[in-house]
């Protein structure tokens, strides 16, 4: 028993080192809670004070991958990471999970922070459910929006292409698949541990909830975003990277929005804020500098 409770304290050890949550237990950010009007809790980290600025992740992913942002706006904004429903620390129902509930939920997130309208930031699958939220429900809470790194529209052809193959994996070889787009997305993670502690989190979404998700992003929709990007009465801000396929989507948004601001950072890598935060911080910064007082 007692070589058991050393081995058990090591290990302990061990993965406090090696897990970024484990650091944010220690206090680095904040940990809150709140419930949605269908009795989902939903987890998010919070750090700083002054003018809010809400982070929204994409697909499977946790409120944590924005790391870079909660430390480096938490000296000027209150800085707010979700964790939707499913996904990272919050409650994973087996309901909710078509794009118009989930921008609900932060919809539902920015009533319950309160003060002031944030500035809300949505990456990849995020993209879509904040100008859900925008659409659905309305502006009254959103100062503006910053969109990073997803097609305005998807393109039907590249649904034929891949998400058969991919709604096929998450059923047949889910850690496997999982393990390769994690890595994929990242390009040059900051480290293993790093990279095992986000497939981890990726992982821990159900998965028919993760393919219901990858269903939304793909053809339940809206896989047009044009509309609601019409309608946008808000600034607004898209953040590419440097893959074919995001500058790709950048030219198309200024061929058809042209008095939209578009950025396209060169970092090859889907989580450009990760990869490059020296960088998205600046352009960030930038944005939200140039926001009316």
């Amino acid at each position: 028993m007692k070589k058991h409770g050393i081995f058990l304290a090591i290990f302990l050890t061990v993965a406090c080192i090696l897990s970024p949550e484990a650091t944010w237990a220690q206090g680095k950010f904040n940990s809150r809670h709140f419930v949605t009007s269908d009795g989902v809790k939903l987890h998010y980290l919070e750090a700083g004070s002054g003018p809010p600025l809400v982070l929204v992740p994409g697909w499977t992913m946790p409120a944590w991958i924005w790391e870079p942002q909660l430390r480096y706006f938490g000296a000027t904004h209150r800085v707010v990471a979700l964790d939707p429903r499913g996904q990272g620390r919050s409650d994973k129902p087996t309901k909710g999970y078509h794009a118009i509930r989930r921008g609900r939920d932060i919809y539902e997130l920015l009533n319950h922070l309160g003060g002031e309208p944030a500035v809300v930031v949505g990456w990849s699958l995020g993209v879509q459910e904040v100008l859900v939220c925008a659409h659905e429900f309305g502006t009254k809470r959103i100062r503006a929006i910053v969109l990073v790194d997803h097609p305005v529209v998807v393109d039907p052809k590249i649904v034929l292409a891949i998400v058969g193959e991919r709604m096929k994996s998450l059923q047949v070889n889910r850690e496997a698949w999982t393990r390769s787009f994690v890595k994929d997305i990242l390009r040059k993670p900051p480290s293993d541990a790093y990279l095992e502690a986000l497939t981890q989190a990726s992982l821990s979404t159900p998965t028919n909830a993760a393919a219901i998700m990858m269903a939304n992003l793909y053809f339940l929709g809206p896989t047009d975003l044009g509309p609601a990007l019409d309608a946008l009465d808000r600034p607004v801000l898209f953040i590419y990277s440097s893959l074919d396929w995001a500058v790709a989507a950048a030219e198309d948004v200024r061929k058809g929005w042209p008095k939209v601001p578009v950025k396209v950072i060169d970092e090859p890598s889907h989580a450009l804020f990760v990869a490059n935060p020296q960088e998205f911080n600046r352009v960030l910064e930038e944005f939200l500098a140039s926001l009316p007082k």
